[in-house]
């Protein structure tokens, strides 16, 4: 099947996979972030437009044995219709009777939602009944849910299967994602930096490994930066460091030594000593942290060294922060690269941020629009550059 956008969607009932795992507010159910349903618009609209009518499903939480209220997608049945500007009706049984009627008496320009696809152990299990009788509601397959697309469930990627291959087909995010994801790892210009921050040197060691492959340069900033400095022999203090993990450190550096990759260290830390909002702070060479401190930040001169690389950049790779952001006194370093980031965009440079913590920051800051590309995909993006093969995209590819 072609392009998204060449597709006629003209009485097509078209079944879409969305991520609407949203926030919701505990007391009220009120949605706190609504990113991840503003990102699935244009895909919606577009074969709404066609002439098209739209069945929507996803999961919301983690639903533990059955249906739980707090994971009801019901909660977010008023917020999708003012977003849409169409009335959106609600199956309350994703594989029951009531949806195969709403799905079949459905006309074009209307929305139906459906219950929380997780209400069934059946989804997260791949289960092929399952995934059939979900596949019975529509006439075309429409997977647009990056942030689902490592998983290989029934409704991400075994559903696809009862599609003939010119039924089924990415959304516009899902291509903008893997189109973004692709030049990044495939068509990258040099040079080419990849920024990794984060607590765990555990959480990257795949995709450092991948991108020593790819990247001229890679940053290592937040708390795994320490298991680095530890692992050469440096004081730390009380800062973040995984023991088990000294000569995983020691063998990227050698790693990247004989493929000519730099790895970029930050030089000086912010440190506190404790881990609070109102911590007394100082500076410190980060190889060099006085004992009970701990590094919470980058500080000014790595912020500096840092700059000077991704500015000189011509693509670009974020995923994690430099610091605990979240307090004001721990953001300048994240807040710094954003900045660099967003000058090199402008200069010409490719950039793609992604995995919560990064997306959270460049929109803290406001830099979600200075940027080439933002993921909406956390575990979906890294596990793309880990050289993984996804099961979302494979399904339809």
């Amino acid at each position: 099947m072609g392009t998204f956008s060449n597709h006629n969607f003209a009485n097509e009932k078209a079944l879409i996979r969305v991520d609407f795992n949203v926030p919701l507010d505990k007391q009220t159910f009120e949605i706190t972030d609504d990113n991840r349903m503003r990102a699935a618009l244009p895909t919606i609209k577009k074969i709404l437009s066609d002439g098209g009518s739209v069945i929507l499903m996803s999961h919301l939480g983690r639903p533990k044995g059955g249906p739980e209220d707090k994971y009801s997608l019901k909660h977010i049945i008023s917020h999708l219709s003012e977003l849409l500007e169409v009335p959106v009706q609600f199956a309350a049984d994703c594989i029951g009777q009531e949806a195969v009627d709403k799905a079949a008496s459905l006309k074009p320009g209307e929305v139906l939602l459906l219950e929380n696809l997780r209400f069934y152990p059946e989804e997260e299990k791949g289960d092929e009944a399952f995934a059939e009788k979900l596949s019975k509601l529509g006439t075309l397959y429409v997977n647009d849910a990056f942030g689902t697309a490592h998983r290989a469930h029934a409704s991400t990627a075994v559903i696809a299967k009862f599609f003939d291959p010119t039924k089924r087909v990415f959304g516009l995010l899902m291509e903008g994602e893997v189109s973004s994801a692709e030049k990044v790892m495939n068509e990258s210009a040099k040079p080419f930096t990849a920024i990794l921050g984060g607590a765990k040197v555990s959480d990257k060691i795949l995709i450092i490994e991948n991108l020593m492959e790819k990247a001229t340069d890679i940053i290592i900033g937040g708390g795994m930066a320490y298991t680095f400095f530890k692992a050469q022999g440096g004081n730390i203090g009380a800062s973040l460091c995984e023991e088990d993990r000294l000569d995983t450190a020691k063998e990227i550096l050698q790693k990247a030594k004989a493929k000519g990759v730099n790895i970029h260290l930050p030089s000086d830390s912010i440190i506190a000593d404790k881990f609070a909002a109102d911590a007394n702070t100082e500076t410190a060479a980060s190889d060099n942290i006085k004992e009970g401190w701990m590094g919470l930040d980058i500080a000014e001169e790595a912020r500096k060294q840092f700059a000077d690389v991704i500015k000189k950049s011509k693509t670009i790779l974020w995923n994690g922060p430099m610091g605990v952001f979240e307090m004001e006194k721990f953001q300048s370093g994240t807040k710094a690269i954003a900045e660099a980031i967003a000058e090199a965009t402008e200069n010409g440079a490719f950039s793609l941020v992604g995995g919560g913590d990064s997306v959270a920051a460049v929109n803290k800051f406001g830099y979600a629009d200075k940027v080439s590309y933002v993921s909406t995909g956390g575990g979906a993006m890294l596990e793309f550059f880990e050289g993984k093969e996804l099961p979302g995209i494979a399904a339809i590819k």
